[in-house]
């Protein structure tokens, strides 16, 4: 499911909605990035482990499928990938607090909004 090149930032899509990983995963396609759809953070984990260093930003819904949540994963890339440009939706205002730099976008977010996130990304 990788669609990412040695030359285009990666972008990590973790969405347990189809409809919106998908739409996600084509704005940031149009913005020149591969992208990797995770449904779950435990499938994002294996992602992270595999290609960490060479991802530039990771889109996660704060409820997922599975036991982790979106903000304990973008608590664990910020610990151990600090160079990810991590972005948290949700159609829900947090209870808990995010990771330091990284940015919340309330559902439903605007194709602008995303796409402004994917440029600040670029190392």
């Amino acid at each position: 499911m990788v669609q990412a090149s040695p030359f285009k930032p990666i972008a990590l899509v973790v969405e347990d909605d189809a409809m919106q990983r998908e739409l996600a995963a084509m704005l940031l396609e149009d913005c020149e990035m591969g992208v990797v759809q995770c449904e779950s953070a435990e499938a994002a984990l294996k992602v992270l482990v595999r290609l960490g260093p060479s991802v530039s930003m990771m889109l996660t819904d704060v409820n997922l499928a599975g036991k982790i949540d979106g903000l304990e994963l973008a608590q664990f890339t910020h610990e151990n990938y600090p160079n990810i440009h991590v972005v948290v939706t949700s159609g829900l205002a947090l209870k808990r607090s995010l990771p330091e730099d990284a940015t919340f976008m309330p559902k439903p977010w605007v194709a602008r909004d995303l796409m402004r996130e994917a440029e600040r990304s670029y190392h």
